[in-house]
């Protein structure tokens, strides 16, 4: 499943190949992945627009638009978003991605059959993927429906402090685990990112937030801050041998990369999740 890194990943293709970019076509395979927006509609809004710098925050990506086909512009295509401009907003689920494939591949690469949108520019072309279509792509017609639409989510995992941290957590009364999965609390972080946080930080995953002290929410704050920053730099969470995510899965050797215990695994908050119980004693 896509976590904060891998939105971060795709966040740097847009941005390393897209921006900039006038929008020539638009290919909806499949609606299944549109959400509150049609096929047809889609089309008009987007081609014409031209394509400018993303942001992201937790698991969503937001593309904004400058201009849009549905609107009134100048001579040439605009290249500065606007207030009130549309935004192309991505969820990518549990199986969702995108991929760029320059102009001079695109005959030698056609689209996957998983391939849902495709965004064709001068340049080539931006593809949406994404096979179990749990969530998709949504039109946001302004800046404020962009702050509607995230509006219900915590801080982003990857800028907020050690105080709004505390802030977020010291009130619940929940297992460890779920209250970090949960995007209201805490923005972007997933299966991979908690288990390797509160693996580094030495707190089980069912202990009760309650009865967290200011020193135990400082360490998680600041061993999430360590996993989040470097799984950004690789776009993804790396199976390193010295993570718990290089030996969490079978297949591999399922033995503490720190301790040499083996590992547990169980379901907490209804996800698979694995810790080592000689280093998560609390």
């Amino acid at each position: 499943m896509p976590e904060l890194p891998d939105v971060e990943g795709f966040r740097r293709v847009v941005s390393d190949h897209a921006v900039g970019a006038r929008v020539e076509g638009v290919q909806v395979a499949d609606e299944g992945v549109l959400r509150g927006v049609s096929g047809r509609v889609f089309r008009r809004r987007i081609v014409g627009a031209t394509l400018t710098e993303p942001h992201r925050h937790g698991k969503w990506l937001v593309v904004p638009l400058a201009g849009s086909g549905g609107a009134e512009r100048p001579t040439g295509h605009p290249t500065e978003h606007r207030p009130d401009d549309p935004s192309v907003v991505f969820h990518f689920g549990m199986t969702g991605g995108l991929s760029w494939v320059p102009a001079e591949r695109v005959g030698e690469e056609p689209p996957h059959r998983h391939d849902r949108v495709v965004l064709r520019t001068e340049g080539g072309e931006l593809r949406f993927r994404d096979m179990r279509k749990l969530q998709g792509i949504r039109l946001a017609e302004s800046d404020h429906a962009v702050d509607v639409l995230l509006g219900g989510l915590g801080p982003d995992a990857a800028t907020v402090t050690a105080a709004g941290f505390r802030q977020q957590v010291r009130p619940l009364r929940r297992q460890l685990k779920p209250a970090l999965m949960d995007q209201t609390v805490i923005a972007g972080l997933g299966n991979l990112l908690v288990d390797e946080t509160m693996w580094r930080a030495g707190l089980r995953p069912d202990r009760p937030t309650a009865g967290l002290d200011d020193a135990a929410l400082n360490r998680l704050h600041a061993r999430m801050r360590t996993v989040v920053r470097h799984s950004m730099r690789h776009g993804r969470v790396p199976a390193n041998p010295s993570w718990l995510t290089g030996h969490r899965d079978p297949g591999q050797d399922q033995i503490c990369p720190r301790c040499g215990t083996p590992l547990r695994r169980g379901r907490v908050g209804g996800r698979t999740t694995v810790w080592c119980p000689r280093c998560q004693p609390g």
